[in-house]
Order: C-alpha cells, then sequence, then structure tokens
C-alpha cells in the first residue's frame, strides 16, 4: 500500500486511508495500553501521550513522511510502557519514581507550605479545590492530600462532615434507577417486558395520567412504583 510510505504527493483517498489507518492504529494502541493512561496521566503515562502524539500527527499530515516507520515506533513504545509498568509493579524502587505517594497539603486545619512548593501548586489553586468541595474553612479539614494524579483528596474533621441518614438512624431505601421507557416518541419495549408491561398498560397509564399523545412525549420514566414522568417537546 502506497499511502505506507512517504511520496512527493498523495492522492485524497490515499490521504484518508492513511487517517483512517492511523484512527484505528491509535485506538488499538489505547486499548492495549489499558484504561490506566486514559483515565489519568501519572509521569510515564504523561510521557507516552506526548511521544505517541507527536510520532502520529507528523505522517498523518506530511506526505513525505511514511506511515510504516511511525506504526514500527510506537510499536516498540508501547511494549515498552507494557514492561515499565508489569516491572513498577513488582519493584519499589521504580514504583515510587512512577507513582510517588501522596503529598500531605493540610493536616488538622494546618497547611504544610513545603508541600505546597513540592506538588507546584498555589494558595490559590488550593482555595480553588476547596471550594469545590464546599469547604469554607480551612480549619474544618482534617487531611488534604496531593494525589499522584494531579488531584486533592480532601477529608473534613468528624463534627463537620455532612449528617446522613446513618447519623440520625433513619431508613434509608435503596435507590434504584428510574427506568427510560419513552425516548423522542419511541417505546422501549425491552424496558417494557422487563417490567412485566405491554404497550397498551402504556398506553393507558400516560392517557389517564397526563391525556397526552405519545408523539408529544420527548421523554418518558418509570419508577420501582410504576409512577410515570414525562417531559414533551417544548
Amino acid at each position: 500500500m502506497d499511502f505506507f510510505s512517504s511520496q512527493e504527493s498523495l492522492t485524497t483517498i490515499q490521504w484518508a486511508l492513511r487517517a483512517i489507518v492511523g484512527f484505528f492504529f491509535l485506538a488499538l494502541i489505547a486499548k492495549i495500553m489499558g484504561q490506566r493512561s486514559i483515565s489519568q496521566l501519572r509521569f510515564l503515562d504523561y510521557v507516552m501521550a506526548l511521544l505517541i502524539g507527536n510520532i502520529i500527527a507528523h505522517p498523518l499530515s506530511d506526505e513525505e513522511l511514511g506511515l510504516k516507520g511511525s506504526m514500527i515506533t510506537m510499536s516498540v513504545l508501547v511494549i515498552l510502557y507494557v514492561a515499565f509498568v508489569y516491572i513498577s509493579l513488582r519493584c519499589n524502587a521504580i514504583r515510587k519514581i512512577c507513582e510517588p505517594s501522596p503529598l500531605t497539603l493540610i493536616e488538622n486545619g494546618q497547611i504544610f507550605y513545603k508541600n505546597l512548593n513540592k506538588a507546584r501548586i498555589s494558595i490559590d489553586f488550593l482555595l480553588t479545590e476547596l471550594r469545590k468541595e464546599k469547604t469554607d474553612d480551612i480549619k474544618k479539614v482534617s487531611l488534604a492530600l496531593w494525589e499522584p494524579g494531579g488531584t486533592i483528596s480532601i477529608f473534613l474533621k468528624s463534627q463537620h462532615q455532612p449528617i446522613t441518614s446513618a447519623d440520625v438512624t433513619l431508613t434509608k431505601k435503596p435507590f434504584e434507577l428510574p427506568r427510560t421507557i419513552i425516548k423522542e416518541r419511541k417505546i422501549d419495549y425491552n424496558e417494557l417486558e422487563q417490567l412485566g408491561k405491554d404497550e397498551q398498560w402504556l398506553l393507558n397509564k400516560i392517557n389517564n395520567t397526563y391525556r397526552v399523545n405519545i408523539n408529544d412525549v420527548l421523554l418518558a420514566t418509570i419508577d420501582k412504583n410504576e409512577n410515570i414522568k414525562i417531559f414533551l417537546y417544548q
């Protein structure tokens, strides 16, 4: 296939084929590397993301560069990545380099400024993260950790934690997500079958409760008590 090699010029079809091959090859690479490389960029993941992005981008946009060499290079990098991750799981020294221990930013309401510098974050950034967690006072924080993935884990002191039903001995029913039975005027017969209902039951229920035509229904959901909520086209 000519589009794998370098050319003085490529046809439109060859450009398209090169893009398609590059896309699916990159998707395959991501699948092999696993969800870890996508969900969060740690040290090794960040290096790999930069390398792969640059390696695949150039031959996709430069007709004088062959795609074959880039794919071989990426394959070698992935093998190295998988091997390095495997070794790091069994070698503490390497694991500490790739996945260092969390840094304590706040403990018992006290800020560890040295660790802020180690994490290379500012006070403003820390306060922003606290506000995201609805924490208005640093003194309320029992522990705040800077995680290797670049996030802050915040734990409030017990007296400042939100009250739950367990704290006041309330009986809380288990949560059950409502089922979608109509979406964009179309009935989901599989959901109805799982509920032991049929189309006629649904139409009667909607007509008796809301007196609307199914063609006017954008979305309809049903809970475990067979209560139906509908959302009409506006």
